[in-house]
């Protein structure tokens, strides 16, 4: 694993149960029983774990804020109201490429982020002329 990387989060919960449900519902998230008996989770990448605390205050100021990687943040935000959550801060874009944020609160009353990243450029093959030429795939933003 490379150094720094953000490898695994606490989140607080009175109901570890319901806790397990929304992520699973709205990121996809795997629950899963550690050999102490504390319910753990895995994140959709299998490079973030954590576990779900109790006796902890929910995180419901932003100090440090965890973002979450989402394709589409009006489906995810959706998604955290049909299941419980509330939206904290909507939608919004940081530029004119399609990249934004927003912020939600869980059940428990943690505050996260959500971020999703602009659309990927594009890519229209383009053939070249001559013998012995090679295609290239010409980039085109959306």
């Amino acid at each position: 694993m490379p150094h720094g990387k953000i490898c695994y989060l606490e989140i607080p919960a009175s109901d570890v149960d319901a806790a397990a449900a929304f992520y699973a519902k709205v990121f996809g998230w795997q629950a899963r029983v550690r050999g102490d008996g504390s319910r753990a989770f895995d994140d959709t990448t299998g490079s973030v774990s954590g576990a779900w605390v109790r006796g902890r205050t929910p995180a419901r100021e932003s100090g440090v804020l965890a973002y979450v990687m989402v394709d589409d943040i009006d489906a995810t935000l959706r998604g955290v109201l049909s299941a419980g959550g509330q939206v904290a801060t909507p939608r919004t874009a940081l530029s004119s490429g399609g990249d934004a944020f927003a912020t939600f609160s869980d059940p428990a009353g943690n505050v996260l982020g959500l971020y999703q990243e602009p659309p990927l450029p594009k890519v229209t093959p383009s053939r070249t002329t001559g013998s012995g030429d090679a295609a290239y795939p010409r980039l085109e933003r959306p």
